[in-house]
């Protein structure tokens, strides 16, 4: 008999609760120092992740938990960004 793979969870930063990986949206603070949206969840960089749904995409802009994360202000257009690819999931 083979092992199940455990797949892997990570926690969102939202509503905090741990979910599959890929059902996860993953941002991405490059060494660079960019902030980009991972859809391979590969990026080399630190990373953090949000559920695919608006509610949590609001609540991550108002408590502007993912500033505080990544230590650096980011424009209202990429939350825009993101919310085109959480609609168009």
């Amino acid at each position: 008999m083979q092992k199940q793979k455990k797949k892997p969870a990570r926690r969102c930063i939202a509503c905090n609760e741990q979910k599959e990986k890929q059902e996860l949206l993953r941002i991405v603070r490059t060494p660079e120092g960019n902030i980009e949206i991972d859809l391979t969840g590969k990026k080399n960089g630190r990373g953090a992740y949000i559920c695919k749904s608006e509610e949590c995409l609001n609540k991550v802009i108002k408590s502007k938990k993912l500033e505080r994360t990544f230590e650096k202000e980011i424009n209202k257009e990429f939350f825009e960004n993101i919310r085109g690819v959480i609609i168009g999931k």
